[in-house]
């Protein structure tokens, strides 16, 4: 259930309610989870804190494999987007279903929606996860919930414009998408009924150039939210806005650093392993999310206490390109990237030899083009060339944008 008083709770009290959790969770999953029970033998439950960070990983390999029942026990399918490879199918109890509503609760509180809302769901409504969890939480929540799947993006404009929507969900891309074909068609989004939009699927809304742009666009308080198909929706933006809370009432975190495995300090960045508490039909114990966070603190002025990520996501393992000595992630070429009138922009990874290079596209004039090379040289500290394309010439996305191209032979 929605535990608003744990939110806010001592750090000390924070870990034993998850302790607790965790050794209920394992007492539950172990005797009918193959996977789980091969994996980790003969576990003597009630798992201490050091017993538990001793537990071996589970990887992205593992996904399709921890099913905890019987397929007949299963009444939601969904699949993760397939960003980073195939897509892998994953199933969610009557039970599982309702513990993501109540993770989402927490998103819909931090962002300050209620009932008296009318939520706008910009989302295809395919077997991608993406918003349909939220879409659930919204009707538990007693809102109004508008699907906005099978429409054009000037169809949705015209439906939140028509049913007066309040709350906008969609990811960074689409929003700023929508904007774009809202000035193209006259139609004045920024007067309109939209107060709150909260996005997920990509960094963005952390990023403040682009929640900045958002907000500008949309006359609207922008929210981020971090979760996975895989895990859960373990992470949310509150009033203060400065990366996200990690919901420690349903899930354990651990930031650790991607080759050591140690520990990551405060004020280090590393890679974000997720433990989720509440979803025993397909459970994740120390799962590698490849997702990069930095530590923060548990003092946020908006009165909560759970860990935060400044920045929110900031990249993926996976996506780290080394120019020249120098880590470079998408997320920060799109942070300089919106600080310019640029509609849209690609990344393309290619190699010269034995090097790596980037060349970033986007959609202005020359004279802009230079004027972002020359800031992403100063702000980046690696030569990074652009290239300027024509207007439209570069897709657009609805879901999770893939603008880095990896064009590398």
């Amino acid at each position: 259930m929605y535990r608003p008083d744990i939110e806010a709770a001592a750090p000390d009290v924070v870990r034993d309610h998850q302790l607790a959790r965790l050794n209920d969770l394992l007492a539950r999953i172990l005797p009918t989870n193959a996977f789980y029970r091969r994996k980790f033998g003969g576990l003597t439950l009630p798992l201490s804190w050091d017993e538990f960070h001793a537990l071996p990983f589970t990887a992205k390999s593992d996904v399709a494999n921890l099913a905890t029942y019987p397929r007949e026990h299963y009444v939601t399918y969904h699949q993760t987007s397939g960003t980073t490879g195939r897509p892998l199918g994953v199933l969610d109890t009557d039970e599982s279903w309702k513990w993501w509503t109540e993770c989402w609760q927490y998103v819909y509180a931090a962002a300050g929606v209620t009932a008296r809302d009318r939520i706008f769901f910009a989302f295809s409504f395919g077997p991608f996860i993406g918003f349909w969890s939220a879409y659930a939480a919204a009707r538990r929540l007693g809102a109004l919930t508008i699907p906005g799947g099978g429409l054009d993006s000037k169809g949705r404009l015209q439906l939140i414009h028509n049913s007066e929507a309040t709350v906008l969900m969609c990811t960074p891309t689409y929003a700023l998408h929508l904007a774009e074909v809202a000035r193209a068609e006259g139609i004045p989004i920024r007067d309109g009924s939209i107060r709150v939009s909260i996005h997920a699927g990509e960094p963005g809304a952390s990023i403040p150039s682009v929640r900045a742009r958002i907000e500008e666009s949309w006359g609207a308080r922008a929210f981020d939210h971090a979760g996975g198909t895989e895990v859960g929706a373990y992470g949310f933006s509150c009033e203060a806005r400065e990366g996200i809370h990690l919901n420690e009432a349903e899930f354990i975190g651990e930031v650790l650093d991607p080759v050591t495995g140690r520990p990551c300090e405060a004020g280090a960045a590393g890679e974000l392993v997720i433990t989720n508490l509440g979803r025993a039909g397909w459970p994740v114990i120390r799962y590698r999310t490849g997702d990069i966070v930095a530590v923060g603190t548990r003092a946020c002025r908006c009165g909560r206490r759970f860990l935060t990520f400044p920045g929110g996501i900031t990249g993926r393992t996976d996506d780290l390109v080394i120019l020249r000595g120098v880590n470079v992630f998408p997320s920060a070429i799109e942070a300089i990237v919106r600080t310019f009138e640029i509609e849209e922009f690609r990344i393309v990874r290619t190699r010269d030899g034995a090097m790596e290079e980037l060349t970033v596209e986007v959609e202005a004039g020359e004279e802009i083009a230079a004027g972002l090379a020359l800031a992403l040289r100063e702000r980046l500290a690696v030569r990074i060339p652009t290239r300027a394309v024509p207007p439209g010439s570069l897709p657009r996305w609805e879901l999770k944008a893939k603008r880095l191209v990896d064009a590398r032979r």
